[in-house]
């Protein structure tokens, strides 16, 4: 079966995930039995595009890097331009919607009801937009199991380093008892460098320039964009059904070089963990600064990588180290959430 693809936001990861299709074809076919066709692409800002046999993805690319938009495709195909999400979610034959559109964490929204949408009208979803699996994960769960398709979201907690596949998955038929992880690559980049003397502020405005923090910081620093994340893990694979306004929550624009320099005579390191544990029949989850024993494997992930240890009742403790965030890593995320599809 060839799939078709359509694409709800065009930008980072989208990209990402089409340089990758492109580059991997003759691999994904010959060893996955995979092929494709991309049909669909809608984005708020850069138009919107579809044609039922299938896009040229090279010219679709050097459209969105030449700023031209989508509505000025031409071939001599069939085409369609102009559609917003909803209708080309909808009104495409895509049977797999990538969700990859810009989300307000607050209220999961757009993507939520493009998610929604789409699991109705029978089609797969694949995303690694935070809001809706943080918010909305057992409902869209719900809605894909009554019409027989997936809701898969394997980019959302650490792009494309495999947490919920190797926990889901490699992991199963373990009892996960407890998982603590470094979810946020700019604060754990920021209480890295403030190791070598560095104050907070200076930090924070050298990962600003690196493009690791945004302009306005507050969702990484303050632990949100973590927060959410260990929402999704709580509610993904501890079966809960929590709210980020349930965990409590604190970041790291508290912590000064004194607190470092603590650390370092107890022989232990700042991180900004989550974590989720099992406590009887409770399941209690959390975001804070911890100070980490130096023996603990998270004490020793550096700059802006991100991990998690889950600790089981088979394999003891397991923990994962990677990029939580990137163009490349994060289509990829989308790639191995298309392939699980595939597979059956």
């Amino acid at each position: 079966m060839k799939h078709k693809l359509a694409l709800i936001g065009f930008g980072t990861v989208g990209q990402g995930l089409c340089e990758i299709l492109l580059s991997k074809k003759e691999h994904l076919k010959i060893i996955h039995n995979f092929d494709y066709d991309i049909v669909a692409i809608s984005d708020l800002l850069k138009g919107s595009v579809y044609s039922p046999t299938g896009l040229d993805i090279r010219k679709i690319l050097d459209m969105a890097k030449s700023t031209q938009s989508l509505n000025e495709y031409k071939s001599e195909a069939e085409v369609h331009t102009g559609w917003d999400a909803l209708r080309t979610i909808k009104d495409s034959n895509a049977d797999i919607v990538c969700e990859l559109a810009y989300t307000d964490i607050k209220t999961g929204q757009p993507a939520t009801d493009h998610c929604r949408v789409a699991l109705k009208a029978g089609k797969h979803v694949v995303t690694s937009n935070k809001g809706p699996a943080a918010l909305f994960y057992k409902e869209l769960n719900e809605i894909a199991k009554k019409n027989s398709v997936n809701f898969l979201i394997e980019g959302t907690v650490m792009s494309g380093t495999p947490v919920l596949n190797l926990a889901q998955n490699t992991l199963a038929g373990n009892n996960i008892t407890a998982i603590k992880g470094i979810l946020n690559g700019t604060t754990n980049y920021i209480l890295t460098n403030m190791e070598n003397g560095l104050e907070y502020e200076d930090v924070l405005k050298d990962a600003q320039n690196l493009g690791y923090a945004e302009a306005d910081p507050t969702a990484d620093v303050e632990g949100f964009d973590a927060l959410a994340k260990v929402t999704i893990l709580a509610n993904v694979l501890m079966g809960e059904n929590l709210k980020p306004a349930d965990i409590p929550c604190k970041g790291i624009s508290q912590i000064t070089l004194n607190d470092i320099e603590q650390a370092k005579k107890e022989g232990k390191r700042w991180k900004l963990i989550g974590e989720i544990k099992k406590e009887g029949d409770n399941v209690i989850a959390s975001v804070s600064p911890m100070m980490i024993e130096l023996s603990h494997p998270l004490a020793g992930v550096s700059g802006a990588n991100n991990a998690i240890t889950f600790s089981t009742d088979l394999m003891g403790d397991i923990t994962i180290n990677g990029a939580g965030a990137g163009r490349t890593e994060t289509g990829f995320s989308i790639l191995t959430d298309i392939l699980e599809i595939n597979r059956y």
